[in-house]
């Protein structure tokens, strides 16, 4: 289990997050690494995973995708391997992400794992989103400068950089050190001999991507086909102009669009989005049916969740008595308002052993539920 040392929560959430950067000296002692460069480079292979070397060579970038068949041959010069979603296959990486669960699950992204040899990073660069960086095996020399307008550099055309920046902390990493990086903040990470990085991301969506993503989904589902009305239009002297009033009544179209249930419902299933991993052979799992869950249950089964795994819901407002709906990979699932507690605290643990009987209320409810869960490949029996 890891659970982060030496840093007060409060005082993070208040003073620092997406204000300016920390630096968490152990703030994981005894740092055990939940993978190696090895197991890093075997899903580098897989077709289903996103991954890339990063080299520098003889003052040269060069970038090359994954999947890859040999991976030697990309590894020259100073050199990073980095491999997105990593915490979607190893359980224990999904572990070390979920001890940055004082961040809620909606606005995390991934785990993003990096291997690098002496001299290897990226560049100075800047991100748009807020990203907690561990130091796993080896050390790194991290430099982190304020925002400002810097002159963007695309040294390769997968590459964006900046120039030079003047750092206000310029500190090395040893393993279990912590750096948070708010977004905007130019940081530059130079390994000083091979070692293993964690990046934990947080999305940060615009409203351009907000507003895209809207329009599809009420494209997909015949939504606020309501037209423009103007009984009492307003005459005028130039055919040309729009009134102020016409102008309010269109913005007034998309505000009830986006004050509507349906909204909400769309920004839960977006949110609830991490665009997880699917490998093929997961469709060959035969479904389970709630005669065979409720056994399992019966027998003290243990069922996990999958790696990668962040349910996400909508709180309840006090008057509210409706079925607790909760959020996985855009999917909504539904259960009887009177499981919604107990249903919160199974999804909040990677674990759940029926040690005790199910409250009898509730029980059927929960093992329906439970088997949707297992049967969308999200929870299996151990």
């Amino acid at each position: 289990m890891y659970q982060i040392k030496n840093f007060d929560v409060d005082v993070f959430l208040s003073d620092y997050w997406q204000k300016k950067p920390m630096v968490i000296k152990q703030g994981f002692t005894d740092f055990q690494d939940p993978l190696d460069e090895h197991e890093l480079a075997g899903l580098a292979l897989e077709e289903h995973i996103d991954s890339r070397v990063i080299s520098l060579k003889t003052k040269k970038w060069q970038v090359a995708h994954g999947p890859f068949e040999d991976i030697n041959q990309h590894c020259k010069g100073a050199w990073s391997l980095l491999v997105q979603a990593v915490d979607q296959s190893v359980p224990e990486a999904d572990e070390l992400m979920r001890a940055f669960s004082f961040i809620p699950h909606w606005r995390m992204t991934d785990l993003m794992v990096s291997f690098s040899n002496k001299d290897a990073g990226v560049g100075p660069h800047i991100d748009q989103y807020d990203v907690f960086i561990v130091q796993g095996k080896g050390s790194r020399r991290w430099q982190i400068g304020l925002p400002g307008d810097y002159e963007s550099k695309v040294p390769h055309p997968d590459l964006k950089q900046i120039s030079e920046f003047t750092p206000i902390i310029d500190e090395i990493l040893q393993p279990g050190d912590i750096i948070y990086i708010p977004p905007h903040h130019p940081h530059n990470g130079v390994a000083l001999d091979y070692c293993l990085n964690y990046s934990i991301g947080f999305r940060a969506p615009s409203p351009q991507e907000m507003l895209s993503a809207f329009s599809d989904f009420s494209i997909d589902n015949n939504l606020f086909t309501q037209r423009y009305l103007d009984q009492k239009i307003a005459g005028r002297k130039y055919p040309g102009e729009i009134k102020q009033q016409e102008l309010k009544q269109f913005k007034d179209l998309l505000h009830h669009a986006i004050e509507s249930a349906q909204c909400s419902q769309w920004l839960a299933e977006y949110l609830s989005t991490n665009n997880r991993l699917k490998n093929n052979e997961d469709e060959s799992i035969e479904a389970y049916s709630v005669e065979e869950i409720t056994e399992l249950l019966a027998n003290g089964q243990t069922f996990v969740r999958e790696p990668g795994i962040k349910p996400i819901f909508i709180e309840s407002q006090e008057s509210e008595n409706n079925d607790f709906i909760f959020y996985i990979e855009g999917q909504a699932f539904n259960s009887p308002a009177n499981t919604r507690e107990f249903v919160q605290n199974f999804l909040h643990s990677a674990v759940f052993s029926p040690k005790d009987a199910l409250p009898n209320d509730i029980s059927l409810f929960f093992t329906q539920t439970l088997t949707t869960l297992v049967n969308s490949g999200y929870w299996f029996p151990e």
